[in-house]
């Protein structure tokens, strides 16, 4: 058997996978820390509505999942600044994502095939186009971030007393859901829209609990985020496994593994 980087689609599995599990990483950190887990739940399936939408009319699945994305998030954070209107937002968006959903897909039955790599993701079948393209969003994404980063954890952590400074908390909720947008998108490309939480959550989720440090914490997710996509990678190759599913469970691995390890750390802590 050729070693694992022989092969072109491999190498660029892996630059694609870690393009994309980096800004997962950074970016799922922010999301789990403001509370939106169900912001990168529902914009998945916006992706996957606008993506089944361009291919019915022959256009590009990734230019009208990353449309879709975006006009949601951007829909999302203008329409909900608080928590309880957010998450009306948040629903409203997805119960129209999903009706136009189910209408595209009863005239997407001769795509069969697309509408499952959409799902469940395909990296092994990203092009160096495509890698391209991720790379691009992946520094628009975390390029943005960079810049709000400040201001969005001042909003984030303390809305209340940066609302009475005059700082505009729907200008930052719009902001960051549209680089969540281009987050769940880039996602979608390697685990598909139904398995977006596993790099866009879980490695985040898991580096919380390992530690209570912003930056840290934000190091430790996208640490943990390009393990787990390059793990999958490993063990797709050599076990036939789809990739989908082994970075998933590389995700849910490390996920309970910071839940049995919490005791320990915090009664060292104490």
């Amino acid at each position: 058997m050729r070693p694992m980087l022989d092969y072109d689609f491999m190498r660029t599995a892996f630059a694609a996978s870690g393009i994309v599990a980096l800004t997962a990483g950074i970016v799922g950190y922010f999301l789990v820390l403001r509370g939106q887990s169900f912001a990168g739940h529902a914009l998945s399936h916006v992706g996957f509505t606008g993506a089944t939408g361009a291919a019915l009319f022959g256009l590009s699945p990734l230019a009208g999942l990353i449309s879709a994305t975006l006009l949601a998030g951007i829909g999302m954070g203008a329409l909900g600044v608080d928590r309880a209107s957010r998450d009306v937002a948040i629903g409203m968006v997805l119960a129209l994502a999903l009706g136009l959903g189910m209408m595209f897909l009863h005239f997407f039955t001769a795509y069969a095939t697309v509408a499952t790599a959409l799902l469940f993701g395909n990296v092994l079948a990203v092009s160096a186009r495509d890698e391209i393209v991720l790379a691009v969003l992946g520094a628009v994404a975390l390029g943005t971030l960079a810049v709000i980063s400040r201001p969005l954890l001042f909003v984030s952590l303390q809305p209340e007393l940066a609302e009475a400074k005059g700082v505009s908390l729907r200008l930052y909720a719009v902001l960051f859901l549209a680089i969540v947008a281009l987050a769940t998108a880039l996602a979608a490309e390697v685990v598909g829209v139904l398995l977006v939480f596993t790099l866009l959550i879980g490695p985040a989720a898991a580096a919380m609990r390992w530690t209570q440090h912003i930056g840290s914490g934000i190091a430790l997710s996208a640490a943990l985020a390009l393990g787990e996509a390059w793990g999958g990678l490993v063990i797709a190759y050599e076990t036939d496994w789809p990739a989908s599913f082994a970075i998933t469970l590389l995700s849910v691995t490390a996920y309970g593994l910071a839940h049995i390890t919490l005791p320990a750390r915090v009664k060292r802590g104490a």
